[in-house]
Order: C-alpha cells, then sequence, then structure tokens
C-alpha cells in the first residue's frame, strides 16, 4: 500500500496532482490510483479542503470528485513534461508581442524555476541556451488588460462594442458577438459576428478600443476551428497589402500551393504544368521574398516597381556568383 511505503503526506500530494486533472474523479478510481480505501480518499478529500483547496463531489451514478475553481491560489503541482512546458512558455512569453506581459512573465518564471528540481531545471536551461528566438521586425503589441477583457467576452459570449480603425485609417465603431482570439505571429486577431453587417468578421486587435459595460449575451453560432483560420486567412488577404502582383509560374498549382501559405497568395492553374500565383506584401522587399518561396521559374509584368526591383535583385546575385580574377 503506498500509505504504508511514502506516507499520508505524500498520497496527499499524489491526490491534489490527479484532482488537477480537468476531469471528475470517482471515489473508486481514486482509491485503485492511490492504492487505499475509498474511506480514505474521502479522509484526504476533506484534508485537502481544510488545506484552501476547493474540491467539489458531486454524488449520484456519474458523481465524483474534481477540483474547482476557489476564492484563492493554492499551490499547483506540475508533472515534470508540464512544469518545463510552463516554463519554456513564460520565457517565450517575455519577449512576446503582448504589451506589459513581459515583466509578469519573468516574475512568473523566476517563482517557476526557484522550485524546479535540478534535473529539470537543466532541461530547460538547455532549451534556454540552445535556442534562438527569431522576432523578426518590430510590430504591432497589444494591450494584455484589452486580451484578457476579448477572451472573457468570448468565453461568457458577451456582445462588445468597440471603436475600430483599419487599415487605411478609416475609424467605425463595431458592435460583435465575439466568437475566438487567433494569435497569427507577432499579431492577434478577434473573430467575430458582425451584428450591423450581418456576417463574419476578423479585427486586429492592436486597431480596437472597447467600450464599457459589455452588452447582453447572445447564443454562439457554430464556427469550428478551420472555419475560424479560413476567416483570418481570408481577413488579412494578400490583396490588401500595400504591393501586388499576379505572376505567371512554371510549375503546377498543386506543388506551388504546397510551398506556400494562404498569407502569401492564392494559386490558380493554367494547364497542367503553370499556374497563376495572385500575392501581395507591404513592402517590394518581402513580396521579392515571397517569390523566391516559389522554387520555380515565373515571369512577373506588373507593377512596374517590382520589376524594377528583381532586375536590381538579379544583377546583385550576378555579382555575388561571379567568378573572381
Amino acid at each position: 500500500m503506498i500509505d504504508d511505503i511514502v506516507g499520508p503526506s505524500a498520497r496527499l500530494l499524489r491526490l491534489l496532482s490527479l484532482l488537477q486533472t480537468p476531469r471528475d474523479w470517482t471515489g473508486a478510481e481514486l482509491a485503485e490510483r492511490l492504492e487505499v480505501s475509498t474511506r480514505t480518499v474521502r479522509q484526504d478529500i476533506e484534508r485537502l479542503r481544510s488545506l484552501g483547496y476547493p474540491v467539489h463531489a458531486n454524488r449520484g451514478a456519474v458523481g465524483g470528485y474534481r477540483l474547482e475553481a476557489g476564492a484563492n491560489l493554492p499551490p499547483l503541482l506540475l508533472e515534470d513534461d508540464e512544469a518545463v512546458a510552463v516554463a519554456v512558455g513564460l520565457r517565450t512569453a517575455a519577449g512576446g508581442a503582448v504589451t506589459g506581459i513581459e515583466e509578469t512573465s519573468l516574475r512568473a518564471l523566476a517563482k517557476v524555476e526557484q522550485v524546479l528540481p535540478a534535473r529539470l531545471r537543466s532541461k530547460v536551461n538547455a532549451l534556454q541556451t540552445h535556442t534562438v528566438l527569431v522576432t523578426g521586425r518590430a510590430g504591432p503589441t497589444v494591450d494584455a488588460e484589452v486580451l484578457s477583457l476579448l477572451a472573457a467576452t468570448c468565453r461568457d459570449h458577451s456582445r462588445l462594442r468597440f471603436d475600430y480603425e483599419d487599415r487605411k485609417g478609416s475609424a467605425s465603431r463595431r458592435a460583435v458577438e465575439p466568437h475566438r482570439l487567433v494569435n497569427a505571429g507577432r499579431r492577434w486577431y478577434l473573430v467575430a459576428w458582425d451584428t450591423d453587417r450581418g456576417d463574419w468578421r476578423t479585427f486586429r486587435v492592436d486597431r480596437l478600443r472597447p467600450y464599457l459595460p459589455l452588452g447582453g449575451r447572445f447564443t454562439p453560432r457554430v464556427l469550428t476551428d478551420a472555419e475560424v483560420q479560413a476567416l483570418v486567412s481570408r481577413g488579412i488577404p494578400p490583396t490588401a497589402r500595400r504591393y501586388q502582383a499576379r505572376v505567371l509560374v512554371d510549375a503546377p498549382a498543386s506543388l506551388i500551393a504546397e510551398r506556400i501559405g494562404p498569407w502569401v497568395g492564392t494559386v490558380e492553374a493554367d494547364g497542367d504544368d503553370r499556374c497563376i500565383l495572385d500575392t501581395g506584401a507591404d513592402s517590394l522587399e518581402l513580396l521579392a521574398v515571397h517569390l523566391g518561396m516559389l522554387e520555380a521559374d515565373f515571369t512577373v509584368t506588373d507593377p512596374p516597381a517590382l520589376v524594377d526591383h528583381l532586375r536590381r535583385l538579379a544583377l546583385r546575385y550576378g555579382r555575388a556568383t561571379a567568378p573572381t580574377a
């Protein structure tokens, strides 16, 4: 019996670890896992409650025990892989795109690393030492409180009103039924049902200013995660970028579609061995990078600025590979 080997304190910690799993545990299941009687399980549950852990019990044939949210945050017990995941996640958040979360993440990380066993601390340090976080160019940041508010509206199905500024700088007031928050690289998007337009819309979180108090509750509409991703991809189409190009590519459409994502452009077949790529970017440099990802010959005739830029690149690359005397 576990009780005879490691004592009631260790068993209590093991019980707490099981209860932190998001599911209901029957007394018999817990007794089997802990190798004790159901009576001992009930006694240990009462000990946890006396320590401030809100263990809820559902009675009946399908009842069980579950650790509920409480007024205070009691200590958490994490498995080894969970502890490493938390530490790595905090390190990543410290360099993220959410305003004000960097310092908070570092404080939380310091507390986590302080109590990590040596074997786990070495794993985390190895990941930190041998991993490079590429943040790219400085991008827009979002307010952590705004992000939390939007997440709460999605969770609670609360209507939301906000001022919004689109990519052209045009301001509008929107009324929506929030559905999901989506993180795409360094940008955050809100996917919501626009009640005035009667359709799904995506909104850059850094461009919206919510109003309080929130609106009334609503019945959520059905939208799968795949549909959410498609909405975000369509909400930031390449054709909405500053520079657009229509490119004839000497490769099958299926092959090019595998090499690029929907954020790069759309591919249309032009016979079995050629296709047309409609693409766009906010800079000529980035547009040239997209074309380099095709790994196939292509022809560009428009816009003239892109043609000139590609010619300069061709000359530069030619000089870079020219044989030396």
